[in-house]
């Protein structure tokens, strides 16, 4: 069904004769006849009977015309959906129970009044594909990866450097430490069945392992986070990392242990990637409040990749 024409029906049904509607959109009367002869052609009936004084709706155009506006209101949500500046604003967080959750709800606290389309795709290369094409406005990542550039039509600006913990059950040997340096994680088995290789993740735990001589283990599929607490709980050998402000709830019966790292501290450097003629109105405020809460990469003794991008001094 050609919308054009339906939008002529609904046209001329307010304007009350075909001359007004043509004045309306700016066509001849003959046009509003043709798109109409047309449209009642498709619906094999007749919208209006025509005579001298003019044309008036018929019992079938008085059925339809309740559908035409409806068909006409459907045809701009769609388009509403996907326009800048009245859709949603699209960001990817990777995971919905990650601390780039957390600041993106802190942004929503911030304004209320800009709607949000939260999304989690697996990668950066994914994420970076899709906000080329449009289909997300921004994405949370590490930047960048090993051997990699960000294309040229990217930018990225740091928003987040998190520090890690170790996290164990109640019979592992630094269950009852107070801080844990990494060198202590030396020949130490940290099970991380999440790290999918290729993914930036990974090649940060890759890198951190090789700096401090421990073993990322990726082994066995990974069932979420409550097994992966399950098998930690029960477990004398093996620990996980965990950010230090991701959210994590568990049975009382687990008593596990985080335990922040230090000399040095490895911290994950998070930034926010954006298409550098994205037009959306609310991206520019999504950036302006992070780069606002962004206290700088923390001082002192610190650990983190050589690819990883730093702040501006």
């Amino acid at each position: 069904m050609d919308l054009t024409a339906v939008y002529t029906f609904v046209t001329a049904v307010d304007e009350g004769q075909f001359q007004e509607a043509a004045t309306s959109l700016s066509i001849t009367p003959q046009a509003v006849s043709k798109r109409i002869a047309v449209l009642e052609k498709d619906l094999g009936v007749q919208l209006f009977s025509r005579a001298a004084r003019g044309a008036r709706l018929t019992i079938d155009g008085q059925a339809f015309l309740p559908h035409a506006r409806a068909l006409l209101q459907a045809e701009e949500r769609a388009a509403a959906s996907v326009r800048p500046g009245t859709r949603p604003l699209r960001v990817d967080v990777i995971g919905r129970q990650l601390s780039l959750a957390g600041l993106l709800r802190d942004f929503h606290r911030a304004h209320p009044d800009v709607d949000l389309d939260v999304v989690t795709l697996l990668d950066s290369a994914a994420a970076i594909a899709a906000i080329r094409s449009g289909t997300i406005d921004a994405t949370f990542r590490a930047v960048t990866m090993p051997g990699r550039q960000l294309p040229d039509d990217i930018e990225a600006t740091p928003v987040f450097d998190e520090p890690l913990h170790l996290f164990t059950g109640p019979a592992h040997e630094f269950a009852a430490a107070r801080k844990v340096t990494p060198a202590q994680l030396a020949g130490r088995r940290i099970w991380m069945p999440g790290n999918v290789p290729g993914t930036e993740w990974a090649a940060y735990y890759d890198e951190l392992a090789t700096a401090f001589g421990l073993t990322i283990d990726s082994i066995g599929p990974d069932f979420g986070i409550e097994p992966l607490l399950d098998t930690i709980a029960s477990s004398s050998t093996l620990a996980t990392f965990v950010s230090e402000q991701t959210p994590l709830v568990w049975p009382a019966g687990h008593d596990l242990r985080r335990i922040p790292l230090h000399s040095p501290i490895p911290v994950y450097p998070h930034s926010l990637l954006w298409r550098t003629d994205n037009p959306h109105p609310a991206l520019t405020a999504l950036r302006t409040h992070l780069s606002s809460a962004y206290p700088g990469r923390p001082e002192g003794d610190i650990w983190t990749p050589k690819w990883a991008q730093r702040p501006p001094s």
